[in-house]
């Protein structure tokens, strides 16, 4: 059911350097009670990935570098997403924004890292939650569905089955909107020790280990590199209807590309009643996860 490697408390390494994204959106209905998903700006999936850094220097510089150089090369500089009042790629690498030729850069930069890092998301499937929100919301009605209540099990669920051993913990999470979530943060990292002293039998020191900083991609530039391994889970998930055909694809080959550094992918709403989780031993691909893919219908011509 659980992470399988089993931490013993001789694994301590001194410090363990993690950042915290999200992708998608936790949002279900709008401000009417209207199911939004599937709608513009709404996502079918929510994800919530970490990624585990052994020294945060090297890949900070290397980024950093890497941003300024494609930034004075004159095949990019002129490009629209380089124009410094677009508040994009000249000031941040992010996937969603960055060209397909600078995408290709940063996944040759990230993937040169090897296994000095190590990304584990949690999945969550927003139409199984709909409908436990939906009969919340039947049984009683003033109950309100809070977007913020999904991301806090998802943090509680990735943190607590993380189980890596180290003497303490210093965790970066990316800031979301203009919410100031330190408070609800910690509970959920409390939640977390709880369920790891609950599924390992022993503690690893409790909230008391960890220091967690709420930041940006732009102050803290390894998340820029969270954010990257993100978009390459959310390709794979998220259904891209093509406008014309309505034929129905998803996008594999990112996540393949990174997934030797993939430690656990942990779908929540897939398989047994506990999820299922994806290992290095166990990767996921299309036909595993969506079934195989229907053959195109051809157009009859009269």
């Amino acid at each position: 059911m659980n992470d399988t490697s089993h931490p013993t408390q001789g694994d301590s390494a001194d410090l363990c350097h993690l950042f915290v994204d999200e992708a998608g959106t936790p949002d279900i209905f709008d401000a009417k009670g209207r199911i939004n998903i599937g709608k513009p700006g709404c996502s079918r999936f929510f994800f919530l990935g970490m990624l585990e850094v052994d020294d945060p220097d090297p890949l900070t510089e290397a980024l950093k570098t890497l941003r300024e150089q494609l930034s004075a090369d004159p095949y990019f500089a002129s490009a629209e997403s380089f124009i410094p009042e677009r508040k994009k790629t000249a000031l941040l690498l992010h996937a969603k924004d960055d060209l397909p030729e600078v995408r290709v850069k940063v996944f040759d930069l990230l993937r040169s890292m090897g296994t000095s890092i190590r990304f584990r998301a949690v999945v969550c499937d927003k139409e199984v939650i709909r409908i436990r929100e939906t009969q919340k919301r039947e049984a009683s009605p003033s109950y309100r569905y809070n977007p913020d209540h999904l991301y806090d099990e998802l943090a509680r669920s990735l943190l607590g089955k993380f189980s890596r051993m180290a003497d303490g913990y210093r965790l970066w999470i990316a800031k979301r909107g203009n919410k100031d979530r330190n408070s609800a943060l910690s509970t959920a990292l409390e939640h977390a020790e709880a369920d790891f002293t609950q599924i390992f039998g022993f503690s690893r020191g409790g909230a008391d280990v960890w220091h967690t900083v709420v930041t940006n991609p732009r102050e803290t530039i390894c998340l820029q590199a969270a954010d990257y391994f993100l978009w390459a889970l959310q390709r794979f998930y998220e259904p891209r209807v093509h406008p014309e055909t309505g034929e129905v694809t998803h996008e594999a080959r990112y996540l393949n590309a990174i997934w030797p550094q993939v430690s656990q992918i942990h779908d929540l709403h897939f398989g047994p009643s506990h999820g299922t989780f994806f290992t290095p031993t166990k990767s996921v691909d299309l036909e595993t996860r969506f079934g195989p893919k229907l053959p195109k219908t051809k157009k009859l011509h009269v």
